[in-house]
């Protein structure tokens, strides 16, 4: 099943995670992944022409910071990109849309805004106040 992300919003008013539901948010996370890896092409040919030999040591330091600065924007999207394929694997098994501590939904709205969620907003909660409490320590 297609589904076109103009023409659909999942709503409350159907049944969780129905065929439809699903198909939506996989299409969602395949622009996504296809938007970053398109990014990821782009900055690799930025690069390559950039690699001219810049004669001023500030003009040098500067494009090596922004290359840093790219480089370290990549490896989060990379590691973003495994998020997406790991939410595709959890589509295709139907686990996508439920959390993975309490087994409830975990809601239109929360995957909407972060199609990568695996956890609902309350065990979202609970993990991050426990990782506040193993900082504080």
């Amino acid at each position: 099943m297609s589904v076109s992300l103009e023409d659909y919003t999942p709503s409350n008013d159907e049944e969780y995670m129905s065929e439809r539901q699903k198909a939506y948010f996989k299409a969602k996370l395949e622009a996504w992944k296809k938007d970053i890896l398109d990014g990821a092409k782009e900055t690799i040919e930025t690069m390559r022409e950039d690699a001219s030999n810049l004669s001023d040591l500030i003009d040098r330091a500067s494009n090596e910071a922004d290359r840093a600065l790219e480089l370290r924007t990549r490896d989060r999207q990379r590691k973003l990109v495994s998020k997406i394929d790991a939410a595709l694997r959890r589509i295709e098994s139907d686990e996508y849309g439920f959390c993975e501590h309490t087994g409830e939904p975990i809601g239109l709205g929360r995957l909407n805004a972060r199609p990568t969620a695996t956890l609902c907003v309350e065990a979202q909660e609970r993990h991050e106040k426990k990782e506040r409490t193993i900082r504080d320590d």
